[in-house]
């Protein structure tokens, strides 16, 4: 059976829900996170593969994001009881820090 290949569009759709079942679990535990723009960008680009769709996205949410933010929250650098912002660094790699309310409106619209 031939599938039509996804499109960029249709990848960012998947990122956002994505995104937000991360969001849904940690709030579960009490961490709350949000993404600057610039990461969903990142992880819909990266997370592409016209061979085989959407299907390595899980794999790099899994050990860009989750893998990262739990060794960063057990090594002390990111409090889970303040809110997370995550972000790209000027090199391109993903960021984790703590930042406040006012701080997360600005970064994120």
């Amino acid at each position: 059976m031939m599938f039509k290949p996804l499109m960029p569009n249709v990848i960012r759709k998947i990122v956002d829900i994505q995104w937000k079942q991360i969001q849904d679990r940690l709030a579960e535990n009490g961490v709350t996170i949000e993404a600057d723009n610039k990461v969903l960008e990142f992880l819909s680009n990266e997370g592409y593969d016209p061979q085989f769709g959407a299907r390595p996205l899980k794999r790099l949410i899994q050990n860009k994001i989750l893998n990262q933010l739990s060794k960063e929250i057990l090594a002390g650098k990111v409090k889970k009881d303040s809110h997370i912002l995550v972000n790209l660094d000027l090199a391109g790699y993903i960021v984790f820090e703590n930042v406040e309310n006012e701080e997360v409106n600005n970064t994120t619209n």
